[in-house]
């Protein structure tokens, strides 16, 4: 669904959208800081938009999944949410440089999660308890009350405010009621085959209303199913507000003066770069060979939601965003600045962004034809941990430019850390 011409093409080259960078030797004057920082909101609000747009058409496929329980019906809004993903993590460079994101990022993306207080999971391979959250086989969907820490939680109607109460509840990271995982959940189920091959394989039956259904609870899963999806949408509608022309995020990008906005520009490509996908969302899994940690551990749809990681950093520093519909966002980008000061590092900083977009295409595509991410992580792997790590090489020998970048431009700035990276003896299993 995202970007039909270039985003989705299978190869690199085919379009403009995924070339390998040209043109990084022609240099002119630089652009402003403001001038770059309106790029980088206008692209946020494209990207947030089309996230949007995504989202509303999965809210369509689950009403129709609700209305008409099928196969056909289940299949379609599982193709929904995996056309809506690419346009959300794109914009996850958004993250850490920028606090109305970071802080409500967590409603959207929270993961990893501790799927049994939502539903019913198999316990032979999930658990009975994990001793740091005793919420974790709660089973909100067949529940009417939950208690937690003495006291007694209504949860007799699936509404926002009950998921939004329980979510994160007592401090859990891991306690997710809301966003694209629990949506994910809900639509797959669990991923029961640990590295080998397949993903969830949630019976269209467990929304049936006959004698077909399946699972139990039936009219609240889809109670659920219907209210995250619906606060989604609300989700993804108030931060593409939020960046525009008069949004929140906008004014506090350029309340901060232009120095602090451009610093807030590379907080978060660092922080993407290393912190977070080459460290918790690739690393840990393979240090730990554990597909629990693979961030779209219900669809298998990981190698996907790592690849548009990449293209979204790319698009921000090339100040060039092509989406749903057409639509098109071009501008003075932060390369330009650097190509400007320093032309050298900007030139290196463009060939380290095609090597990552190679090697995460070389991912993507050994998912789509050879195993799936869960797979690649399995121990004794070698072929797939190789293609894992060169991913997170190429992000880790981008993030060394961008630090180079950023010590140039004489910014300071914090880069999220990852012990998987940074102290990988003390990484111990979730």
């Amino acid at each position: 669904m995202l970007i039909r011409r270039s985003l989705l093409a299978s190869g690199l080259g085919l379009c403009s959208g995924l070339a390998p960078i040209a043109g990084a030797e022609a240099q002119g004057a630089a652009p402003t800081k403001r001038a770059v920082l309106n790029t980088y909101a206008d692209i946020a609000e494209a990207m947030y938009a089309d996230a949007r747009d995504g989202a509303r058409a999965l809210r369509e496929a689950v009403a129709r999944l609700v209305a008409e329980p099928s196969e056909a019906t289940l299949t379609a809004a599982r193709q929904a949410w995996i056309a809506a993903r690419p346009a959300y993590q794109q914009t996850e460079a958004y993250r850490f440089g920028n606090p109305i994101v970071d802080e409500w990022e967590g409603r959207v993306n929270g993961w990893p999660l501790d799927e049994g207080l939502i539903d019913y999971v198999d316990t032979g391979s999930y658990g009975d308890t994990r001793d740091e959250n005793p919420l974790f086989t709660a089973n909100l969907i067949a529940s009417t009350s939950i208690t937690h820490a003495g006291e007694t939680i209504d949860v007799s109607a699936i509404t926002p405010e009950v998921l939004t109460r329980l979510h994160e509840i007592g401090g859990i990271e891991a306690n997710v009621t809301l966003g694209w995982h629990a949506i994910e959940f809900l639509l797959w189920g669990q991923d029961l085959n640990g590295t080998g091959p397949g993903a969830g394989n949630r019976p269209w039956t467990d929304y049936a209303r006959s004698e077909n259904a399946t699972g139990g609870n039936n009219a609240r899963r889809a109670q659920y199913l219907t209210t995250v999806t619906a606060m989604l949408v609300s989700e993804l509608e108030a931060m593409a507000a939020n960046w525009g022309r008069n949004g929140a995020a906008r004014r506090a990008l350029t309340a901060r003066g232009p120095d602090a906005g451009v610093a807030a520009i590379f907080t978060g490509l660092g922080s993407l770069s290393y912190g977070e996908l080459a460290g918790e969302r690739m690393r840990l899994g393979l240090l730990l060979n554990d597909p629990e940690e693979e961030h779209d551990c219900f669809s298998d749809n990981t190698h996907n939601s790592h690849f548009y990681n990449v293209v979204g950093m790319r698009a921000i520093y090339l100040g060039e965003y092509r989406g749903t519909a057409g639509r098109v966002v071009r501008g003075p980008a932060i390369g330009d600045f650097v190509r400007a000061a320093l032309p050298a590092l900007d030139r290196e900083m463009r060939q380290k962004l095609d090597a990552t977009l190679a090697a995460f295409q070389a991912l993507k595509t050994r998912a789509e034809t050879v195993e799936a991410y869960d797979q690649m992580l399995g121990e004794g792997n070698a072929a797939g941990a190789a293609t894992i790590q060169a991913g997170i090489d190429a992000l880790l020998a981008q993030t060394r430019v961008i630090e180079r970048i950023v010590a140039g431009l004489r910014l300071n700035i914090s880069i999220e850390r990852s012990d998987s990276l940074d102290a990988p003896n003390a990484v111990r299993r979730r």
